[in-house]
C-alpha cells in the first residue's frame, strides 16, 4: 500500500448528510477501503438521524447535533469489541444517514372496490382515495427492518407497503363500525381519525411514525352510482303528482318553440295537463286500493279494476288483492 493511500486511508475526520432531493429516507456514507479516525466530527442536521453501525450491530444513534466520535463517546462500540476506552485507533465501521422529514402527500387509493356490508343497501363496494404523511421515528429499527445495509433507500420503495397497510386499516374498521354509506362523507375526518390510530403500530414496527390521514373521497363503482342516484331521484321526486305537473310546466317553452308555435305550445299543454290529471287519478286509485286491498269498492293495483264485492284475487286479471 502506497504511501499516499495509508494516508487516504486515515483522513475521514468529517461524515455529514447534505440532502439533495425529496427521494431518499436512508444514506451510507461512502466508507469503503476508509477508515474513521478517531475524533472525527459526525455532523447531523436537523431532520436527521444517523445510525453508528459495526460489523453489522448498531453500535450507536445519533440526533441532530455535532459530536466527535471517540471511543469514549461511544460506549456500546467500545463494549462490541472490548476496547479500553483510551484505545486510539481508528473505526472500521460504516455510518448510515436517516431524513426525520415528515412526507407530505402521500397518496393512498383503492385498487378494487372494497366489499362491505352497510345496514340500509346490504354488502356494498366502496372505492376510496386520500393523502397521508409519515416520517421516520426510529433509525435503528428502521435500519434492522427496512433499509439494512443498502447504500440508499427511496421514499418510492416503501409506497406499495404502506398503502397496503392503511387500506387494510380502512377495510377492517369499516366493518367494524357499519358506517353507512350515506353517512361516510360526512364522518370521513372522524374515519380518518380512526384509521390513523389503529394503523399506528403497524407503522410503528418500521420505524416509521403515522403522522396523518385522509380521506378525501368515497364513493361506489359506477354500476352501483347510478342505482343509488335513481334512489336519492325517487325520493326527490317524493309528491309524483305535483313532481308530473312541474314536468309539464317546465315543457311548455320546449313546446312553443317547437313547430307550430304557440298552437303546438296549447296541444302539448292540453295533452301534458291531461296526462298528468289521469296519472294523478290512477295514483289516488292505487293509493285507496292499496290502503284497503281486497275489500268491496276496492281497486285492483294491477289492471285498475273496481271490486264490487270482497274478493282474494282480481275477476278481471287474477292477480292477488292482499
Amino acid at each position: 500500500m502506497g504511501i499516499l493511500s495509508f494516508a487516504k486511508k486515515q483522513f475521514i475526520d468529517i461524515l455529514q448528510w447534505t440532502e439533495g432531493s425529496d427521494d431518499l429516507l436512508a444514506w451510507r456514507f461512502p466508507t469503503a477501503d476508509l477508515e474513521i479516525q478517531q475524533g472525527a466530527r459526525l455532523v447531523v442536521r436537523e431532520t436527521q438521524m444517523a445510525v453508528f453501525v459495526d460489523q453489522g450491530h448498531v453500535a450507536d444513534v445519533f440526533g441532530p447535533g455535532t459530536y466527535t466520535i471517540k471511543t469514549v463517546n461511544l460506549p456500546v462500540l467500545t463494549d462490541l469489541r472490548h476496547w479500553d476506552k483510551l484505545f486510539e485507533s481508528p473505526f472500521k465501521s460504516e455510518v448510515y444517514f436517516f431524513s426525520t422529514r415528515l412526507r407530505l402527500n402521500q397518496t393512498w387509493g383503492t385498487a378494487n372496490p372494497l366489499a362491505i356490508r352497510d345496514r340500509e343497501f346490504g354488502a356494498v363496494r366502496v372505492r376510496g382515495f386520500g393523502v397521508y404523511s409519515y416520517r421516520v421515528n426510529d433509525a435503528s429499527v428502521f435500519f434492522r427492518n427496512i433499509s439494512g445495509t443498502r447504500e440508499t433507500y427511496a421514499v418510492a420503495e416503501l409506497e406499495g407497503q404502506l398503502r397496503s397497510t392503511l387500506i387494510t386499516t380502512l377495510t377492517t374498521h369499516l366493518g367494524e363500525s357499519q358506517v353507512p354509506f350515506l353517512d361516510m362523507a360526512a364522518n370521513s375526518d372522524a374515519l380518518g381519525r380512526a384509521v390513523l390510530q389503529k394503523a399506528r403500530p403497524a407503522f410503528a414496527a418500521l420505524g416509521l411514525g403515522l403522522e396523518d390521514f385522509q380521506i378525501q373521497n368515497v364513493s361506489l363503482p359506477e354500476d352501483l352510482q347510478k342505482r343509488l342516484d335513481e334512489r336519492i331521484g325517487m325520493g326527490i321526486v317524493g309528491d309524483l303528482p305535483r313532481y308530473t305537473q312541474f314536468q309539464v310546466a317546465q315543457s311548455i317553452p320546449a313546446a312553443a318553440a317547437a313547430p307550430g308555435g304557440a298552437a303546438g305550445a296549447g296541444v302539448g299543454l292540453g295533452a301534458g295537463i291531461a296526462m298528468g290529471q289521469a296519472m294523478s287519478r290512477g295514483i289516488e286509485q292505487a293509493s285507496a286500493g292499496q290502503a284497503h286491498p281486497g275489500t268491496a269498492g276496492s281497486i285492483c293495483p294491477r289492471c285498475q279494476t273496481r271490486l264490487d264485492k270482497p274478493s282474494k284475487f282480481c275477476p278481471e286479471c287474477g292477480a292477488p288483492q292482499g
